[in-house]
């Protein structure tokens, strides 16, 4: 009988734990926490920033450059001069200063284009940027997807289980008082204490299940891992999803194509930047300059200043460099070859992974029905079971199994729901439509 009532304790405690009042988080505040905390999210802001940044005109070329400069350069040196006159200079420690300042101004008006190659690179990658960031909030909603309705289908296993350590204790008390009473056997009353402490292991192991799992969901909302919170009871999923809607939206916003038609462009640019070189390049010069000088007294000027404006044309041709431009040209083009074959090769990749997830979330759909089915029927088994015997008009063995069917279609039932939600998620990944 003690040991009796310490397992009636033990399942007292572990129900008082799953009752303590939790916050339930509903997926969608879940969703809206990553998007403020996720780490990966706020590297790949960060990054597309820098690629908004550098888009600009002057970083293209387009705009001249202008520097200022400033020279004060002096001297101190004894010299002596012999003039031709015979005569002869001397100066100890004579000062000379050469101070010199001035505006300059350098713009390549003309360089094959390549400037115009190099904003339009730039605009490129910056789509590139915003895809990325984009990619990363997608990838983000899935992980968190994934985690939350992982939680649900190990809570609705978990239930499951404490059925089972519920009917595990009916029979062993049923079990204490036929032995007690001398209709039972002491076999009996020990192998409901074996099954009943079996029962309790696969409890203490789902509920660690599940704790491991919210420390991992508090870790992709970026949070203090933790933090106690409860999810929601069911695992909704979209039963509406279409092959033709899906392969439409695919060819239009999955990230992977995006990246190589982006990748293509960028490849194309290189080209023109490359063949570029072959032309002139022209520039304007101009600036605005102070000199002022003073010499010692062995010369014939002991100062001078001066000023001015300046201004010119430069021109440049690449006539010859070891052949170095036209094999860079053709590397280009064999880059820009590449690109165009791994753009067909993603096309091919994502269409053979839509078509795959998408056969599969079918036959997920169809086990959910099954399934659900089968928790019915075992359900109902297990009632029948438990009530026969309470009345001994079946064996221990009996109930057992109907314990273990039903614990089974339950698991089957909670992991089918989860991988249809899987299949859902992942095809709305692929064609780049999750959201909120």
């Amino acid at each position: 009988m003690k040991y009796f009532r310490n397992i009636v304790t033990l399942l007292f405690l572990l129900s008082s734990l799953s009752l303590q009042a939790q916050e339930t988080l509903t997926l969608k505040d879940a969703i809206s926490i990553a998007l403020q905390n996720n780490y990966n999210i706020k590297l790949s802001n960060n990054q597309n920033k820098i690629s908004e940044n550098d888009l600009s005109y002057g970083n293209a070329g387009f705009l001249p450059n202008i520097t200022g400069t400033f020279n004060d350069i002096n001297n101190i040196q004894t010299s002596q001069v012999d003039l031709a006159s015979g005569e002869t200079r001397e100066v100890v420690n004579a000062k000379t200063t050469n101070l010199n300042y001035g505006v300059n101004l350098n713009w390549r008006i003309f360089d094959g284009f390549q400037m115009f190659a190099n904003y339009d690179r730039l605009k490129e990658l910056q789509k590139l940027g915003d895809l990325n960031a984009k990619i990363t909030i997608q990838t983000t909603i899935a992980d968190v997807i994934d985690a939350y309705y992982n939680l649900i289908a190990q809570y609705k296993q978990l239930d499951a289980t404490e059925t089972a350590l519920e009917v595990s204790a009916v029979r062993l008390k049923n079990a204490n008082s036929r032995y007690t009473l001398g209709k039972g056997s002491k076999l009996e009353l020990l192998a409901a204490k074996v099954d009943l402490n079996t029962d309790t292991t696969q409890l203490l192991m789902q509920k660690d299940l599940i704790r491991t799992g919210k420390i991992r969901f508090n870790q992709i909302l970026a949070r203090d891992l933790k933090t106690e919170f409860d999810v929601a009871e069911d695992i909704l999923i979209d039963r509406s999803l279409i092959y033709e809607t899906l392969k439409a939206d695919l060819d239009i916003q999955n990230p992977d194509l995006q990246t190589a038609e982006i990748n293509k462009t960028i490849s194309e640019i290189f080209v023109k930047q490359v063949k570029a070189n072959r032309y002139p390049v022209i520039a304007l010069t101009s600036g605005y300059n102070f000199a002022n000088n003073t010499s010692p007294p062995t010369g014939f000027a002991l100062r001078s200043n001066s000023r001015g404006f300046n201004y010119g044309l430069t021109a440049s041709l690449n006539i010859f460099n070891g052949s170095l431009q036209n094999r860079t040209e053709r590397n280009a083009k064999l880059s820009l070859e590449n690109s165009n074959l791994e753009l067909e090769r993603i096309k091919q990749d994502v269409n053979a992974q839509l078509l795959t997830t998408y056969q599969n979330y079918q036959t997920t759909l169809e086990l959910t029905n099954l399934e659900e089915k089968n928790v019915e029927v075992a359900k109902e088994n297990l009632n029948i079971t438990l009530e026969k015997y309470r009345l001994g008009s079946i064996v221990p063995l009996e109930l057992r199994e109907a314990q273990r069917n039903f614990v089974n279609a339950a698991a089957r039932y909670a992991n089918a729901l989860y991988q249809a939600k899987i299949s859902e998620i992942t095809l709305k990944e692929i064609t780049g439509s999750i959201n909120l």
